[in-house]
Order: C-alpha cells, then structure tokens, then sequence
C-alpha cells in the first residue's frame, strides 16, 4: 500500500492517463451528441444508456489495459474489473445520459484514480462546453492553468444553493427541511449533475444536492471541490463516495446547509 505522500506525488502521473482518456472520450461525445442515428437503450432501473456511453467505457477499459494493466476499473455500464496494485480508475462514460440524449451540452466525462480507498486524482470533461477540470490530491484543482477557489460566501441568505433532480419520481425521497432551505437561500438552481458541484469549486455556486448518486457520478467532483477549497460530503455528513448521496459546499456553509436536510 502506497504512504499518503506517495500518494500524492503517484496522482500527477495519473492525471496524465486520465486526460489521454478524456481526450478519446471527447472525441466519440461529439461524434454521437446530437446525431439522428444515436442509439439509446434502458437499462433495468429505467435510465438510459446510449452507444457513446459503452463505447467510451469500453475505450477507457482497452487502454488501461494496454497502458497499466495492473490498475483495476470500477464503471458504470460494465462493472468491476479488479486491481492488482489497489488502485482503480472510476468511470462515468457519461455524466449526464439524459441532457446528451436530448442534445443539451451539459454532460461530461467523468474519471478518477482510487488508490487504496482513497480518491487521488479526478478530471471532468464536458466536451460540448468545450471545458475540462482536473484535480490531484494535495496539489489544487484547476481548469486548465486557473486555479479554482471556492467561495467566501458565509451567510446562507446570500447563497446560491444548486440542486439535482427534485421531481416526482424523487419526491418520497427527499430530506423534509429541503423546502426551507430552499427559502433561506438568496438564489436556487437545478443545474444537476456534474455541473452543479463544479460550479461549486468555480466559487460561482455555494452549496450542491444531489439525493441520489453512485460512486462514479462522486469520485472526480468531490476531488475537485475539495481541492478547491470546499467540502463535499453524502448528506448525513460521511466522507465517502459510497454513501449514496452528496452535498458539496464552500466549506464555510457546509453545516448550516446539512442541517436543514437531517
């Protein structure tokens, strides 16, 4: 098992692997977003999965392959495929299935290293944006050359809070306190998503909430809005991917805006 200072200095490597990847993916985005011929299937819990979905995983699993054989991949449409090395790529082919089927341009890539449980480095490339974001432990959060910094906004009647899908088929499951949160913010938004937690790290939104998310819709955002200066969190307040939810902050509202959702 690497030491945390190994670490950090193994997860500028990676974010070379993870931007080659990206690169790749970008490519096929754009060769399917908004065709005609796109095909799109529905997997077993109802959400859709189109051809470019499997076809950039299946990309990103070649080149591993190829490149790091020992490294394991953890991704949406194919599963697990197991480390020799303990550590993992973590794969959303598409972040964003649903916008990039009906031809709105906020989706992304979304790639991160897991190394020994611990989330080492994360881009996030929204092609049709024409906007990547990368981050590596210990060394800041970045798009491009620009550093990212999150807000300083500290008083929640001057916040910007930005939400998920809060529809009926979300309703039963969410938080009671949500509406007054709602209330107490100065601004809300239904960015959803990726985007919504990048904002976050931009410093341009100051609270994100998504009720229901998997360990690769987490991994690369939570990286980047921690390097940035904030935090990101599941809703009861766990540091993990694997809790199911997530809530990333500014840090200085992270508490108060938790509060309203336990």
């Amino acid at each position: 098992m690497n030491s945390p200072t190994a670490r950090v200095r193994d997860a500028q490597t990676w974010l070379a692997l993870l931007n080659d990847i990206a690169d790749r993916a970008d490519k096929i985005a754009l060769s399917h977003f908004r065709s005609n011929r796109l095909r799109v299937d529905d997997k077993s819990d109802g959400s859709p999965v189109s051809e470019a979905d499997r076809a950039i995983e299946a990309m990103a699993r070649d080149l591993v392959a190829s490149r790091s054989p020992d490294l394991g991949v953890f991704g949406e449409e194919a599963g697990e495929s197991q480390s020799r090395n303990g550590v993992r790529l973590i794969i959303d082919p598409i972040d964003g299935t649903r916008n990039f089927v009906r031809g709105v341009p906020i989706f992304a890539s979304l790639l991160a290293i897991e190394d020994a449980g611990v989330v080492v480095a994360g881009v996030v490339s929204a092609p049709a944006l024409a906007q990547r974001w990368h981050a590596a432990r210990g060394a800041g959060a970045f798009s491009g050359t620009r550093r990212l910094c999150v807000s300083t906004i500290s008083e929640l009647v001057r916040a910007h809070v930005f939400h998920g899908d809060i529809g009926g088929r979300t309703e039963g499951a969410l938080p009671a306190g949500l509406p007054s949160l709602f209330r107490a913010a100065e601004r809300t938004r239904g960015f959803g998503d990726f985007y919504q937690h990048v904002l976050v790290a931009e410093g341009a939104g100051d609270v994100a909430l998504d009720f229901k998310m998997q360990p690769w819709d987490i991994a690369a955002v939570k990286i980047l809005v921690e390097e940035a200066g904030g935090r990101a969190t599941t809703i009861a307040g766990e540091d993990t991917i694997y809790g199911g939810s997530l809530i990333s902050t500014n840090g200085l509202l992270h508490v108060t805006a938790a509060t309203f959702l336990r």
